[in-house]
């Protein structure tokens, strides 16, 4: 079986935010009877829950989005940490759960955007001879006060701010 990728998600017509997506997605795997993608999908539902409860409301689109992505993470972790104990069944079955939860994020932006949006935080911070770890966190803070933490890849951001610190200016 190939990988889970909803058919009506990539519709330009189809607006769902990312809760409404795994609802479509949980129900669409129980009629088409997928034991795996149906478990997957229910069990990160549960994580949006827990968080909903947490919150005391409804978690808004970024967050949910953001706990999809953990869920990707660990899922993807644990897929390495079984391949490095010879146990390449877990690894293909975590994989494939990864996989399926992928296809329901929104995508990242692009290393384009998010270096014109920290190039523009540059330019909103204060150049007064600051030390570059201080630089870092008035970048990093005029970038995340823009830009949802959820719509990007932070270790990246993380880099290409500490690039951007680190550099002479005239």
């Amino acid at each position: 079986m190939g990988p889970f990728v909803p058919r009506y998600f990539h519709s330009s017509l189809v607006k769902l935010d990312v809760r409404e997506k795994i609802n479509a997605a949980v129900k669409m795997a129980l009629k088409e009877k997928d034991l795996v993608t149906s478990t997957t999908l229910r069990s990160v539902l549960s994580e949006v829950y827990n968080l909903d409860k947490a919150t005391g409301s409804k978690a808004p689109s970024p967050a949910v989005a953001g706990v999809l992505r953990k869920a990707v993470s660990r899922r993807t972790e644990s897929a390495t940490e079984f391949i490095r104990c010879s146990r390449p069944d877990l690894a293909a079955k975590e994989s494939r759960e990864a996989e399926i939860i992928s296809a329901l994020l929104p995508p990242l932006l692009s290393e384009t955007e998010v270096n014109c949006a920290l190039q523009e935080a540059v330019g909103q911070c204060v150049t007064d001879d600051v030390n570059p770890r201080q630089m870092l966190g008035r970048i990093l803070k005029a970038f995340y006060s823009k830009i949802d933490k959820s719509n990007v890849d932070s270790d990246f951001v993380k880099r290409r701010a500490e690039a951007l610190a680190n550099a002479p200016r005239p």
